[in-house]
């Protein structure tokens, strides 16, 4: 996964869009006798509201998958396993969204599994398609209508109007229809309904995740949603906060000089939980002030260069996050310790020696196509005054569509579904306590913390880049831990992880269940889990 990330950043693709692979302990098997598949094209009935278009099956024999579109990526060992594709249209709509489900012929585990998407695709690649599978799981996805992980020309359907059907499909009602649609296709094959359904994904996935605990509170009895994309019409925007930042500072730190201070920062805040780990366990308690690094040196490339006044004003923005003119918080800003070049990149400098800012693709498309409603739109021209009218403009049209942040989640309670989040707390794309500030949103609707964890428990991760659990910055079993709360009961107080520290090594922490953190026993190895315990927020 790690050469994965890194080919896709070095052919230009952004961590946002990278494919997460939610992984399942041998544990969650089950060991009863499954049936086999019965490899035909299944009787579908159409979910309400829809038509079916068509259904094929096809017998695919497995081994290595190729994952589709410029994400890539390989599943070796992948046993055979049908392949049900099922088409569907909305009458009036001209859509057609195809739901595919993947279903090993042997060895069946008796679980669903649906997979979200990446960026702005609502769906998986064959990557997690064939994980599922290997895993032992019946495993569906949708690609909704829509296109590829940054492939936005479904955006527009003339000049100046959003395809509204799209974007609905997108958003929210396509992840439903493939829930409906593949539990269906389980028992058209099998013969026999899933004893339990889970929904995993990452970063769009995360936020249809949250879409279905909101609106579908019935369809899955587990939800794993990590880094999810919730507060879709306000993060988006903030999100390009850096680049409007530097646009008008008319000051382009380099990425080295960027890394100087991420690295100050977590040197700084290292010992927060009582030992130097080269890791930070609550950011949001580390109040670093840029400033100190001015007057340093740095090299470069080989060039020494000198901190400034103006790159630490820079970064003092970045990290406080965006606000109106007149001071009013709008957003959460990039994590202290995360990588302040994903969202603010740079041009390498021109023959003239000039640096322009290069926008991650997410944020910069959203401000194009669905507010301005025109791909030419230079975001670079973005005033201050103009970002804050950017942001309200996001909220007003699409709350309701796509923002993802109803905090109402007894439904889904109810119904006796589980949800469980983990978020890295060096996400470069996401800022974190955008997903905090949605549990503590849920605390107040709901009747507090413990109440709220009763169904629902989020996990942050120290030194964790966007989706970098079982990627990038470590692993953790979340689906692992997520069946065995929906199967036996058995709610987890922490998360085991293996997580990769500033200096690049391995470590191992529990993650502790939110508001509780992490702190260092007063002995024992830093780099083992045993030498930490989660305390209170309010006692670290």
């Amino acid at each position: 996964m790690r050469r994965r990330l890194l080919t896709a950043l070095a052919a230009g693709v952004p961590l946002a869009a990278a494919v997460y692979l939610p992984t399942a302990s041998a544990e969650t098997q089950t060991s009863a006798a499954a049936p086999t598949a019965n490899c035909s094209a299944p009787s579908v009935k159409a979910p309400a509201g829809t038509r079916v278009e068509s259904v094929t099956a096809v017998r695919q024999a497995g081994g290595t998958i190729h994952g589709t579109g410029i994400l890539g990526g390989d599943v070796f060992n992948v046993p055979a396993f049908c392949q049900v594709t099922v088409t569907l249209t909305h009458p009036g709509d001209n859509d057609h969204a195809k739901v595919q489900t993947w279903l090993p012929l042997t060895k069946w585990n008796g679980r669903f599994q649906a997979t979200g998407g990446s960026a702005y695709s609502a769906g998986d690649n064959g990557i997690a398609l064939g994980t599922g599978v290997k895993n032992g799981y019946a495993t569906t996805t949708t690609d909704a209508g829509v296109g590829d992980v940054l492939d936005t020309s479904w955006a527009l359907k003339g000049k100046g109007q959003v395809n509204t059907v799209l974007l609905k499909n997108f958003a929210s009602r396509s992840q439903h229809e493939a829930a409906v649609v593949g539990k269906e296709v389980v028992d058209g094959v099998y013969g026999k309904r899933a004893a339990y359904s889970y929904f995993t994904g990452c970063s769009t996935g995360g936020r249809q995740g949250y879409m279905e605990a909101q609106r579908y509170p019935n369809d899955y009895d587990g939800i794993l949603a990590d880094a999810p994309a919730i507060n879709w019409d306000r993060y988006e925007v903030a999100t390009l906060w850096p680049q409007v930042v530097m646009n008008n500072e008319k000051t382009y730190p380099s990425k080295c000089e960027f890394k100087a201070f991420t690295d100050a920062a977590v040197k700084a805040c290292d010992k927060l939980d009582g030992v130097k780990d080269g890791l930070v366990s609550d950011p949001s308690r580390c109040n670093y002030d840029p400033r100190r690094l001015i007057g340093t040196k740095v090299v470069c490339d080989g060039k020494e260069l000198t901190i400034t006044a103006a790159d630490a004003a820079v970064v003092r923005k970045i990290w406080d996050g965006p606000r109106t003119t007149s001071g009013k918080k709008l957003w959460p800003g990039v994590p202290v310790g995360a990588d302040l070049g994903g969202l603010a990149d740079t041009t390498d400098p021109g023959t003239d020696g000039t640096v322009q800012g290069k926008p991650f693709p997410v944020p910069a498309l959203w401000v194009q196509l669905w507010l301005k409603k025109d791909p030419a739109f230079d975001v670079s021209k973005i005033t201050y005054s103009q970002f804050t009218q950017l942001f309200k403009q996001s909220q007003a049209e699409y709350n309701k569509v796509i923002g993802t942040d109803n905090p109402d989640l007894s439904a889904f309670r109810k119904s006796g579904g589980k949800l469980i989040t983990w978020h890295g707390d060096a996400d470069q794309f996401i800022p974190t306590q955008g997903t905090v500030q949605y549990r503590k949103q849920v605390e107040r609707e709901m009747g507090g913390s413990k109440r709220v964890d009763d169904f629902y428990r989020l996990f942050l991760a120290p030194g964790t880049s966007h989706c970098g659990l079982n990627g990038f910055d470590g692993s953790a079993d979340g689906l692992a831990a997520l069946s065995t709360w929906v199967e036996h009961g058995k709610a987890p107080r922490t998360l085991p992880a293996t997580l990769i520290n500033a200096d690049g090594k391995q470590v191992s922490r529990d993650l502790c269940s939110y508001p509780a953190v992490s702190r260092y026993t007063g002995h024992g190895d830093p780099a083992l889990a045993s030498s930490f315990r989660c305390v209170s927020a309010s006692r670290h």
